[in-house]
């Protein structure tokens, strides 16, 4: 028995002492091959041209994240631009123009996810509140809110900024 290189049946010069039954394998294995060489370039051009799809997806998600929550503040920038241009003497007008404009704009906060913490009477919670100081406060439960100096807001029930507040201590 003729033992050969099993890679020589690759190598065309090898050939001449193959049989033509194994000529024709040999082919066939060469045809496999070139097909599967060209089915994996084909598929990783494919895994290429989706990678920058979606890196291009990506940035354009991130580009336009806040497309929403900006649409919904154009009316809040419109109030305030109309009632600067409508300067008049009356303080109270302003007020109400101010206050109007303030609720517009804690609508679209609350629709775009943001909650206010305002804490005042309520127990520390260390989660949502920081602690500027304590203070003696008869009639106030120890640990309970007595003041609050800044509001704490939620984003999605994630905490963005917390409440500073000042702490009933205990009596």
């Amino acid at each position: 028995m003729n033992q050969h290189d099993p890679y020589s049946e690759l190598n065309p010069a090898a050939q001449d002492d193959v049989p033509g039954s194994e000529v024709s394998e040999v082919e066939a294995l060469r045809a496999e091959l070139s097909k599967l060489r060209e089915d994996t370039l084909r598929e990783r051009a494919e895994l290429d041209n989706q990678r920058k799809r979606v890196s291009r997806d990506v940035e354009m998600a991130r580009k336009f994240a806040n497309e929403r929550l900006l649409g919904d503040l154009l009316p809040v920038i419109d109030s305030l631009e109309a009632g600067l241009a409508v300067a008049g003497d009356d303080a109270s007008a302003l007020r109400q123009g101010m206050e109007l404009t303030l609720r517009q704009l804690l609508k679209v906060a609350g629709d775009n996810g943001l909650v206010a913490v305002d804490p005042a009477g309520q127990p520390f919670n260390p989660e949502h509140h920081q602690a500027m100081s304590m203070v003696p406060a008869p009639g106030v439960a120890p640990n309970h809110v007595v003041q609050v100096y800044q509001k704490g807001w939620l984003l999605n029930e994630r905490l963005l900024r917390p409440a500073l507040v000042v702490v009933a201590q205990d009596a």
